[in-house]
């Protein structure tokens, strides 16, 4: 008796959890004009009105950024499919009237800034700063968050990020912060690790790199980085215990990027125009 009580309790306690799961997807269709598609549904909801808004700040940057300028085509439904009333109290903010305890919302997302605080999309790579590309419901800060990737596999897009990898396009956070401090670069790109020990806890330094040129130079790049993860090592007597033993680092040197560079919670963004071999092996190695 007290096992199946025990049982039933495991399985409300698993449902619980999952009903209090906010769940985003996006998805790159359109990436040749710089769209996503965009879709989050906040399931288990109080009765009343639901507010999501999109972000006016970003990790690191000490400005206001209006990111709902870029968004257009919003709906809202609710469980059954039924398209919901929307009152738009600002410019910044949609307020979702009569839903039935879950609320989708969609939107089209226009991205062609690729550095720190924006977003970029196109043929070449889908590159996301968090607060410039996903909505959120302050009221729901607290749950957790999970995000499905529905990359280009036609262009050999892969998702490089530091947030929990459920899958090679699925993603997982705690929270709304750990959400909004998580950027992406989603492209073709490449990949560099090696590993470090310190007080018997071994871990990986990773270093993404979306660019136009050779294997080699990326090679010779890496190195260099690898050299400065461990002098820093050396000045502080350890590294910091990372979210699941991993650091990432998500360059892009591309031509149709802007210079930039942001430090996040276990992973930096680092932006530049100028491709390694077109003086980016020297330049760049200074972000």
């Amino acid at each position: 008796m007290k096992n199946i009580f025990l049982s039933i309790l495991f399985l409300v306690l698993t449902t619980n959890v999952k009903a209090q799961t906010n769940q985003y997807s996006i998805s790159f269709e359109n990436a040749v004009h710089h769209e996503a598609e965009i879709k989050a549904t906040f399931p288990d909801l109080a009765p009343g009105t639901l507010s999501v808004r999109m972000g006016r700040s970003s990790p690191g940057r000490y400005a206001i950024h209006e990111f709902a300028k870029n968004v257009y085509n919003f709906k809202a439904t609710d469980s059954n499919g039924k398209l919901l009333k929307i009152q738009r109290p600002n410019p910044y903010q949609w307020d979702i009237l009569e839903h039935n305890g879950e609320v989708t919302i969609s939107y089209t997302l226009f991205a062609n800034r690729g550095d720190g605080t924006y977003a970029q999309i196109d043929e070449t790579h889908a590159h996301l700063n968090i607060p410039a590309t996903f909505m959120y419901a302050p009221e729901l800060t607290e749950r957790d968050i999970k995000v499905d990737f529905k990359v280009r596999e036609d262009l050999n897009w892969k998702v490089a990020t530091q947030m929990q990898q459920l899958s090679a396009t699925s993603f997982a956070t705690p929270n709304f912060q750990y959400f909004m401090d998580s950027p992406v670069e989603i492209s073709n790109h490449a990949i560099r690790q090696f590993e470090v020990e310190d007080n018997g806890t071994t871990q990986t330094i990773e270093f993404v790199l979306h660019h136009n040129g050779t294997e080699a130079a990326l090679d010779t790049y890496f190195e260099q980085v690898k050299k400065i993860v461990l002098a820093q090592r050396d000045v502080f007597g350890e590294l910091p215990q990372y979210d699941f033993n991993k650091y990432t680092f998500l360059a892009c040197y591309i031509p149709n990027a802007s210079g930039d560079g942001m430090e996040h919670r276990n992973s930096t963004i680092l932006t530049d125009t100028e491709g390694l071999e077109e003086g980016g092996m020297k330049n760049n190695i200074g972000t």
